[in-house]
């Protein structure tokens, strides 16, 4: 998306994919009429209305562009621009239309989207989160929904969208674009009325998400930058045709949720997000019932926990000091929050690095299947760089939430480097339900090595309810691959190399049945492959086993 400038005064859109093919129309429609006389710099009339109006009453509805300023916003980083910006919307909502910021800072509470409105932040654009008021007085951000019987099932960040910085619900045809950028400055990243803390307790006028949107159709985002973006940087619960493209995120917890949301495209984003997940998809229970999120694509993507914030945005590229105490997450992760189901995938040429690795993670009852994971490099992973996780936490209603199924899922083109040796790569389902028809090929992990007998010898345990993360486990007894409860297997074209001794073995299989090895290479002097009460185990051109059955 582009604006284009052909007359200081005549802007030509973009808007997804499609040229607005009147625009020439309409532009020789106005200036027939004289409205490009005399430039509004100098005192006379342009597109925007009369020089100095407000209220909006002399906006450019022909062009159907709607400029704050001509509203009444100041942009001058001071003035609580809001009521400026709602009303600018709710003229744009009523012809169809443009909002228009132009370069400045618009101090903001929560701006109220609407249909048929698109938001365009100019270069120098900056739309700042204003600090909550002080406990007590009335302002500030939009109130959170009501509590609902179901909100027990998620958190409460994910339970209420209208606490947000930019809002809609039950909307269709809107978008943001760019390339200016939203600033999520006075957002709490941590506000919850259960919360341990009593600073945390508070929801009145407090707003909590850059972005939030729900049961909304026809939606794009593409861009524009966030920054610091609160407890989601992007929400988008029970959204179809979602484009999200072009996002640049440098944020303080998640990047971006995508929770029961069709025929979605993430593409060409780059996001930092040191203390919580970047890409994160979800199918929770915060409509009131279970829905997949299916027909999903995440591409080109960049994802990393490694710098320090906004050093992505500003160019510096700061990565955190070894000694500070940051957990680097900035994944992409399927998960936790998982009722719906997750279907109809594929995650494809995307760079991670400093953070932790891919995991897809069903443990309330979604079924994850029908997916594609290809072309991924990561560097400096700091846990597990593959980890699937099929659970039974179970977090739902009692009578309908029962363990789901993990199946017909292929990873491939994996290069993996200098990762941390604790953990390895795990694939793990719960008694009597294992992860099926799983497919790996083509998959390089490099790690740190150091890895003991004694952690040869641990055995975890199931953890069957525990919250699913890939340091649920400890310390693992494999380097390369542990599988348990697992169903039809095929690895292939895979090497792991540990960067300094190591003597725990490559691969641990326990309680899997049918399992293909073919073409692995592994390190020398450690155990290639361990069994427990596994079967149909067969291995060909495996470095230190001989070829045929191995259980």
């Amino acid at each position: 998306m582009t604006l284009m400038m052909q007359n200081p005064n005549i802007h030509f859109m973009e808007i997804g994919d499609q040229v607005e093919l009147t625009a020439r129309r309409k532009f020789l429609k106005l200036a027939g009429a004289g409205a490009f006389a005399v430039p509004a710099a100098m005192g006379g009339t342009s597109v925007y209305g009369q020089a100095g109006s407000t209220g909006g009453q002399n906006s450019d509805h022909a062009s159907g562009l709607f400029d704050v300023k001509i509203f009444g916003a100041k942009g001058d980083g001071a003035t609580i621009d809001t009521p400026a910006i709602n009303s600018a919307i709710e003229a744009a909502s009523a012809a169809g239309g443009t909002v228009r910021f132009a370069p400045g800072q618009y101090l903001c509470y929560s701006i109220r989207l609407k249909s048929n409105v698109a938001l365009y932040l100019e270069q120098g654009a900056v739309i700042i989160a204003a600090d909550a008021l002080p406990e007590g007085q009335t302002g500030g951000y939009d109130e959170p929904e009501p509590v609902q019987p179901w909100e027990a099932y998620q958190d409460y960040g994910h339970n209420h969208w209208h606490n947000s910085l930019i809002w809609g619900e039950g909307l269709h045809d809107i978008s943001i674009y760019g390339p200016g950028r939203i600033w999520g400055r006075g957002l709490t990243r941590n506000n919850d009325p259960k919360s341990q803390n009593p600073a945390d307790r508070r929801t009145s006028g407090v707003g909590n998400k850059t972005i939030s949107l729900k049961n909304c159709l026809n939606v794009q985002l593409r861009n524009f930058q966030i920054l610091q973006g609160g407890w989601f940087g992007i929400l988008a619960t029970g959204v179809d045709n979602l484009l999200i493209d072009g996002l640049t995120i440098d944020t303080n917890r998640d990047g971006m949720d995508i929770d029961c949301c069709r025929n979605v495209q993430v593409a060409n984003c780059a996001i930092n997000s040191p203390w919580d997940d970047a890409i994160v998809p979800k199918s929770s229970y915060a409509l009131g019932y279970a829905r997949a999120t299916e027909n999903l694509t995440i591409t080109n993507c960049f994802v990393t926990g490694a710098y320090e914030l906004g050093t992505m945005l500003d160019g510096t590229w700061k990565k955190f000091d070894p000694s500070a105490r940051v957990p680097h997450t900035g994944r992409i992760k399927f998960g936790t929050e998982s009722n719906g189901g997750f279907k109809n995938i594929t995650v494809s040429n995307c760079v991670f690095e400093g953070c932790q690795g891919l995991a897809l993670e069903t443990v309330d009852g979604a079924l994850l299947e029908d997916m594609a994971i290809t072309n991924i490099t990561m560097r400096d992973i700091v846990s597990a760089p593959i980890f699937l996780r099929l659970g039974s936490r179970l977090r739902g209603p009692a009578e309908s939430t029962r363990t789901g199924t993990l199946q017909r899922v292929i990873i491939s083109n994996i290069v993996c480097s200098n990762a941390a040796s604790h953990l390895g790569c795990i694939i793990s389902g719960v008694p009597g339900h294992e992860i099926q028809d799983l497919q790996m090929h083509h998959i390089y992990i490099q790690h740190r090595g150091g890895g003991t007998k004694e952690q040869a010898a641990v055995m975890p345990e199931e953890n069957e309810q525990k919250y699913p993360e890939p340091n649920m486990f400890g310390n693992m007894p494999s380097q390369g691959f542990y599988l348990r409860h697992v169903k039809n297997v095929t690895m292939s074209d895979i090497e792991i190399v540990a960067m300094s001794e190591d003597a725990r073995p490559a691969l641990i299989m326990q309680n899997v049945e049918g399992a293909d090895l073919f073409h692995i290479k592994t390190p020398a002097g450690t155990p290639v492959l361990v069994l427990h009460n596994s079967k149909d185990v067969t291995a060909l051109w495996v470095r230190g086993l001989k070829d045929g059955a191995q259980a």
